[in-house]
């Protein structure tokens, strides 16, 4: 680890690194933080679904920031530098061909099968604090499937999963190596960030979703399906089709949904 850091700690296991990482700031700990854990016993995705995987099979992380050099809106940023940062690492560490890892809108990075169906390989999970505030303070969470056999997948979830094991053909991967990894990406990323730079073209290739029929769910549980455009790199949304709209796309937050479902086939 580098002196990009300005706390680190490894746990054998903990609630939620998301949780630890919070604390920290709080507590006053300066910005950049990282929490790593072996198990979670109580881990979380997006809209307050669980993350749990076998001791030692995934690697488990969160990032504490005090994003006050970052405007609100541009706060999301964070966690696509740290999804760009974990798909690098993850292709590096596993040596698999650029762009195998891909990124899912909003919070996943998949890995596309042979059939065309994305499997999902790690999940994002960015919590804030006192944004627009005089002190902001943001976490990121990341757990990906790293050292992970597929025959110990849990059964309800294994056709929709896989691990950068999987990926190399069941080499084992080395999680502190990841980590490493990790690390000196997510570096030159939030020093660009801090510098005014984002990597807009390389977020928005990584996108599996472009040119994908999306079915949104809302948080009232209605859902309508949509042809995927791409992405806007300054709201973070996802840009639709919309033939009613003036120049025939509309442009999704976030916040406006519950779930993004991919369809199986590109196109409509």
């Amino acid at each position: 680890m580098t002196t990009f850091l300005a706390r680190t700690e490894r746990y054998a296991e903990v609630g939620s690194t998301n949780d630890v990482v919070r604390a920290w700031l709080a507590e006053g700990t300066p910005e950049v933080c990282l929490a790593t854990a072996d198990s979670q016993s109580a881990g979380r995705g997006r809209d307050g679904r669980t993350w749990i995987a076998p001791p030692g099979s995934a690697l488990l992380l969160s990032l504490g920031f005090r994003p006050d050099w970052l405007p609100p809106d541009r706060v999301w940023r964070l966690a696509a530098v740290a999804s760009l940062a974990m798909a690098d690492a993850a292709e590096a560490t596993a040596g698999l061909p650029a762009g195998t890892v891909r990124l899912k809108w909003p919070n996943d990075l998949v890995v596309e099968a042979g059939d065309g169906t994305l499997r999902k390989l790690a999940g994002v999970l960015g919590e804030t604090d006192g944004l627009g505030s005089d002190d902001p303070r943001v976490v990121v969470g990341l757990g990906i499937n790293a050292d992970w056999p597929a025959a110990s997948f849990p059964p309800p979830l294994a056709e929709g999963m896989t691990s950068l094991r999987e990926c190399a053909g069941g080499r084992p991967i080395d999680r502190d190596a990841l980590a490493d990894a990790f690390v000196e990406r997510l570096e030159t990323g939030i020093d660009a960030l801090r510098a005014g730079g984002f990597d807009a073209p390389g977020w928005s290739d990584r996108q599996s979703t472009t040119g994908r029929v999306v079915e949104l769910v809302r948080p009232d549980g209605t859902s309508e399906p949509v042809r995927a455009l791409g992405v806007d790199p300054d709201s973070g949304a996802l840009l639709v089709d919309d033939p009613s709209a003036t120049d025939g796309r509309r442009a999704v937050l976030v916040g406006e949904i519950r779930h993004a479902r991919l369809a199986p086939t590109v196109g409509v």
